[in-house]
């Protein structure tokens, strides 16, 4: 089942996959909920998947930006209250990381536990200055060329041994994708990831939350996720030793076992 719902005039495209309590997934930026499937394919064992596609990318609506993650937090009530849902266990991976720390701290009754993949709570002046540099490149870059630059940011080096075949193809199908986002919808989502700040109301979340990240992301790195940790009281935080920014497909396994293990205990 897919559908759309709509927050303020934003049209937003979700999809539904499995049965039980529900759980919505958010993805980062750049990517649609399509990119979830290795794990939804897991969690749907257990739950009732709601995959978004944010806004700016994939089916839902590109409008021009800035967004910010609060915005993004509203869109996926809107997608929630279309489907008459009261509470769900929320999972986020790297920007939607940050739009699920907002939901958790301007919705508190509406989220039940957490998952903060590969994510931060406010970047630093050089974090910011990558994203801006984001920017610029997209724009002057092949879209293969820019994939194979996003890769180099969010796979951690082990994972190129034995990988390249995969991150090829990768890159193919960024440079034949017959949609490919729109520049409003990636600039507007990276001002989202460039000005979210959860820092001073961390202490809010009281909800049961689970923090991964990869030891070796240089792209969102694990001080970010430290901070997370030590803000959130009784936050579990999980490594992954040879992981990147995306060590939920380079240790994809355990990745689905750590967070499949939590959402149903919480």
């Amino acid at each position: 089942m897919s559908n759309y719902a709509d927050s303020n005039g934003t049209k937003i495209y979700y999809q539904i996959r499995g049965e039980g309590d529900p759980l919505v997934l958010i993805m980062g930026f750049g990517a649609d909920g399509n990119v979830w499937e290795k794990h939804v394919a897991e969690y749907e064992k257990n739950f009732r998947c709601i995959v978004l596609d944010n806004r700016g990318v994939g089916l839902s609506d590109q409008p021009q930006g800035p967004y910010t993650t609060e915005m993004m937090a509203n869109d996926t009530i809107a997608v929630m209250d279309h489907l008459g849902m009261d509470k769900a266990r929320v999972a986020g991976i790297s920007m939607g990381g940050a739009i699920t720390q907002q939901l958790a701290l301007n919705h508190p009754n509406r989220v039940q536990s957490i998952a903060l993949i590969s994510t931060w709570p406010r970047f630093n002046n050089y974090a910011k200055t990558v994203y801006e540099n984001l920017k610029k490149l997209r724009v002057t870059s092949m879209p293969d060329d820019f994939m194979e630059l996003l890769q180099l940011w969010i796979f951690a080096p082990p994972f190129y041994e034995n990988g390249l075949d995969d991150l090829k193809e990768g890159q193919a199908g960024a440079a034949s994708n017959p949609k490919p986002q729109t520049r409003a919808g990636f600039e507007g989502q990276l001002d989202a990831c460039i000005h979210h700040d959860t820092v001073s109301r961390l202490s809010e979340i009281n909800i049961p939350t689970l923090i991964t990240v990869g030891d070796m992301d240089i792209f969102t790195p694990p001080a970010f996720s430290e901070m997370l940790h030590e803000g959130i009281k009784n936050s579990i935080f999980v490594s992954f030793p040879e992981g990147g920014h995306v060590h939920h497909w380079e240790d994809l396994d355990r990745f689905n076992r750590v967070t499949t293990e939590f959402l149903i205990n919480n």
